[in-house]
Order: structure tokens, then sequence, then C-alpha cells
């Protein structure tokens, strides 16, 4: 699956989130006491503290929220990555989610600019969920 170092170690809880996003779908949780959806992933909701959670495929669909281009990182992997945009999505589905956004076959700097509402469909890179400017 690519660069393994790149996904956090799953672990019983999040081996059906790191699962789903291997096979190309994105994952949130949705409470089943005040029907809120959040991510990241938690055993309890984040409104309530109710622990009646579920898994639920998102759409995949989200609108750029907040970004930076990030041109130093001396963390593995990013370093060999740099520069890239790091972000804060609003998932179609309500909650937010930081990410990265990518321009597949593209250099950096060029193609659509990037702005706050621009909106955005997900794609997986080695099994994490990322997002690019929707088609």
């Amino acid at each position: 699956m690519g660069n393994r170092h790149d996904v956090p170690e799953a672990d019983a809880f999040t081996r059906a989130y790191w699962d789903a996003a291997a096979e190309g779908r994105l994952l949130i949780r949705r409470c089943g006491a005040c029907a809120r959806p959040h991510h990241y992933p938690r055993e309890f909701c984040p409104y309530c503290w109710s622990e009646d959670v579920t898994w639920e495929d998102a759409s995949g669909r989200a609108t750029l929220y907040t970004w930076s281009v990030v041109h130093r990182n001396d963390l593995p992997p990013f370093g060999g990555r740099t520069p890239y945009v790091a972000a804060v999505v609003d998932l179609a589905e309500g909650p937010r989610m930081s990410t990265e956004i990518v321009r597949e076959g593209e250099r950096e700097g060029a193609g659509p600019e990037l702005r706050a509402g621009l909106e955005l469909a997900v794609v997986f890179r080695d099994g994490v969920p990322v997002f690019r400017p929707a088609p």
C-alpha cells in the first residue's frame, strides 16, 4: 500500500476507518443520540458525550475552509513532499477535517487558484484521504 509510514498505526477502534480508506471510502462517525456527525473518529460523541456512535460513509465532497502552503517540514514523510498544501475542509456532512490539497499531475502553484469555499473531492494517496479541486 505504498508508504505505510504515512498512515497511523491502526488499533481495534480505528481499523475500520483505515480499512475503508484503503478501499477508497471516507468514513465519519454519527451519534445515535443527537444525530450529529463528527470527524476525527472518536469512541464517543464530542457534542453530547454519548457512546452511541456508528460509522457512516461520507460523500467525499467538501469545501475549502483554510489552507497554508508548507515549504519546510523536517518530519518524515513530509520533508520529501515540500511544498505541499495543508488544509482544513468542511465535509458536505458538516464536520471539519484536517487534510492536504493535491493537484494531481500539476506542479505546486499551477492550476486553479485556491480560495475559501472551493469545491473539493476526496482522493486517496497510499490509503490516506486527501482532497483535490472538484471536477
